[in-house]
């Protein structure tokens, strides 16, 4: 697939994947994506997972059209971009690998017998390369999402290879909208870094971008204001949308019976997009991603060993440990004799930034009886204002 007359991809598809990072459910695979960029002398930008070696040697070589590469440039060490750089150095033994100080250190972990005596070239922030009429410039992004990531920029024909910036969840012979997987993808995996990405962003806006190839997902060639205007949006953790988030775990069924009422009562009141997530049950990262995507957040849960049930301790955990902030946030609680985890949901929020409690909450003592039903009418009409 040709990205220009010159960058040609040379990525792979990964059906085999359940679970990205041990953790993120991805139904339609994975892209690791790579490139390959012709001129006078040639580069290829990142390798790819390490159960895909022969594919993309294969295909680096058919890219390659019976040249040899000259430079294999490393913008992340995460091993699945990396896992194949010490394969590649075996196949070409005369290219130089090219990558930043903190990237050769953590080579020199990942591959601890690799010679790279005489191979490598060690760039610095805004210095560029000069391939014949591609110029690339490196532009540092440390903690997007590690503190080794580069992105980099061919002034020629105005790319951004962003690393794992503008990535998604998804193989690229699954057709599926980018925000959705695009969203998860980045709250779940770089949320915690949203000031790195917006310095990151603040550069962006003064290259002239037409493409930004990401090492996931499809490469973005049209309306690139709308996937910068996400980025910046999520990454400064401003509510995308008006909406309602309600969470909730439940063990005998009450906690949940108080859930749906409320969800039912929100969406009766027309407040627009009222989502409803049973967190033991339904991707914790989708549930995630949403509470990051809309403004106001409901959070149902029961006291549990004194505390609160496990996948809502889970849920607020990767909350607070990926920033969030700006949201409105009321709380139902349940417990039979002694009920905490209103106490205790509030309090594990302590440290974010412009959260707004509201003013009516729902207490449960065991199962949900008229004076609850009232609770969460009250609850309802704050919310939908």
């Amino acid at each position: 697939m040709k990205i220009t007359e010159d960058i040609i991809y040379a990525g792979v598809n990964d059906h085999q994947v359940d679970l990205f990072e041990g953790q993120y459910r991805v139904p339609n695979g994975m892209a690791y994506n790579s490139y390959v960029i012709l001129d006078e002398k040639t580069a290829v930008m990142d390798t790819v997972d390490a159960n895909f070696a022969d594919e993309w040697l294969a295909n680096v070589a058919k890219a390659l059209d019976g040249r040899k590469p000259d430079y294999l440039i490393v913008q992340h060490m995460e091993p699945d971009h990396s896992a194949n750089i010490e394969n590649f150095v075996k196949a070409y033994p005369e290219a130089t690998v090219v990558a930043n100080t903190k990237t050769f250190a953590m080579m020199k972990n990942f591959f601890p017998k690799m010679d790279l005596a005489g191979k490598k070239l060690e760039v610095k922030d805004g210095e560029s390369l000069t391939l014949g009429k591609h110029v690339l410039t490196f532009v540092f992004a440390p903690m997007v999402h590690w503190p080794e990531v580069m992105v980099t920029y061919d002034s020629t024909d105005k790319v951004l290879f962003a690393a794992d910036g503008f990535g998604k969840f998804g193989a690229l012979d699954r057709e599926e909208p980018w925000d959705d997987e695009a969203r998860r993808y980045f709250i779940g995996i770089v949320g915690k870094y949203g000031l790195q990405v917006q310095k990151l962003l603040k550069v962006a806006g003064t290259l002239d971008i037409r493409k930004i190839c990401s090492l996931h997902g499809p490469v973005l060639t049209e309306n690139l204001g709308h996937y910068i205007e996400k980025y910046d949006i999520w990454s400064s953790y401003r509510p995308e949308e008006e909406g309602v988030v309600v969470a909730y775990t439940s063990v005998y069924g009450n906690t949940k019976k108080a859930a749906e009422l409320l969800a039912a009562k929100l969406k009766e009141k027309g407040c627009p997009n009222v989502v409803i997530y049973d967190l033991a049950r339904d991707d914790m990262s989708a549930a995630v991603a949403d509470a990051f995507r809309y403004s106001k957040l409901v959070l149902a849960t029961l006291t549990y060993n004194a505390g609160i049930y496990p996948f809502m301790q889970d849920f607020i955990n990767r909350l607070t440990e990926r920033s969030f902030q700006n949201r409105t946030i009321g709380l139902i609680e349940n417990g039979s004799w002694a009920p905490t985890a209103a106490k205790v949901m509030k309090g594990m929020f302590e440290k974010s930034k412009n959260i707004t409690w509201t003013e009516n909450n729902v207490k449960v003592m065991s199962a949900v009886k008229e004076e609850n039903v009232k609770e969460i009418e009250a609850l309802a009409e704050e919310l939908c204002k």
